[in-house]
């Protein structure tokens, strides 16, 4: 699908707010309030808008303590670790990576006790040959 710059407009300010009523969001691109509406319909119904998530506050995730977890899993594994990754709900999401690793698994937890859990239990799977984890110091650029 080929997508206008008012398009990509209009999904930039999504990314800033995804509850943006229709009306701002038609004030700030200069386009009507039906000529927005039938946008988000069009780009919803062709799978570019899968969905709208929430962005967590600064001050929240200040709170938390969050990695990198880079993981090599033995040959064939992918399905049954991704799986398994998929059920730890402090996974935030996994990342299919080339190089030395397969996969890297963003974690967040409230502490580093519990972080640490964590990265012992994803070295613990089965089909899991190795970890490598760095702990996310701040956030420089979020979009």
């Amino acid at each position: 699908m080929q997508l206008s710059d008012k398009d990509r407009e209009l999904i930039s300010l999504l990314g800033e707010n995804a509850r943006m009523p229709v009306a701002t969001l038609a004030r700030r691109l200069s386009l009507s309030r039906t000529t927005v509406q039938a946008r988000l319909e069009r780009l919803e119904r062709e799978g570019v808008i899968a969905g709208y998530g929430v962005r967590l506050s600064d001050s929240y995730l200040r709170d938390l303590i969050r990695a990198h977890v880079l993981i090599t899993i033995a040959p064939k594994s992918l399905s049954a670790v991704t799986g398994e990754l998929a059920a730890i709900r402090e996974v935030t999401a996994l990342h299919s990576v080339n190089g030395p690793y397969d996969l890297i698994a963003i974690i967040a937890a409230p502490s580093i006790a519990e972080l640490d859990r964590l990265i012992d239990r994803i070295g613990e799977l089965a089909g899991v040959e190795r970890t490598l984890s760095s702990i996310i110091l701040s956030t420089r650029i979020s979009r």
